[in-house]
């Protein structure tokens, strides 16, 4: 299932098998669609779908709070930024003013890093970041690939905060519908 306009915002999701177990929900993948590039792994066994969901519901949650000071600059600075913050050993290097421990702090205490999500979706180096500025929301994908940022992958869009919001509610509503009529795995 695909909510959105893929060309512009869209997150796709496949259930391969639900479980009764909120805590896996089900299986499948969990892609997020940014300036029609895609980013997640798409497989039918990617991942557990709970992390992701979760996610969205708590994006949903804390809307308008996705705010870093360096929301406007450049995106390609910013991917790098990113990157380097969380995986390099960057010394006493500075990144829009924060050391690198700040701005990694910085990026998963106010949500701006969206993906990867902490579980198998986005194992294959992708990375999306979105950013609350006034009534917008800016979202901002990569893909790292050899320790670097891929300049080919990164995309960049802004969106009415409304139409990104309204886009994880229907998600989000629509999941719910599907999983519930899907026949459920037992867990023990």
């Amino acid at each position: 299932m695909t909510i959105g306009t893929p060309g512009v915002f869209a997150i796709e999701s496949r259930i391969t098998h639900a479980y009764d177990k909120l805590s896996l929900r089900a299986l499948g993948c969990f892609l997020i669609y940014v300036a029609g590039f895609r980013y997640g792994v798409d497989a039918d066994d990617a991942t557990m779908l709970a992390n992701s969901y979760d996610g969205v519901l708590d994006r949903t949650r804390r809307r308008g709070t996705h705010r870093v000071v360096f929301a406007q600059e450049d995106a390609i600075d910013i991917a790098d930024a990113v990157s380097a913050s969380l995986y390099a050993d960057c010394g006493q290097r500075q990144f829009f003013g924060f050391s690198q421990a700040e701005l990694a702090a910085l990026l998963t205490g106010t949500g701006v890093l969206w993906a990867p999500d902490g579980d198998e979706a986005f194992d294959d180096g992708s990375h999306v970041l979105q950013f609350d500025v006034d009534d917008r929301v800016r979202l901002l994908g990569f893909r790292r690939e050899s320790g670097t940022v891929s300049t080919a992958s990164v995309s960049d869009i802004w969106l009415p905060e409304e139409q990104f919001y309204s886009t994880l509610q229907t998600w989000r509503n629509a999941f719910d519908k599907e999983w519930e009529l899907q026949p459920k795995l037992a867990t023990r």
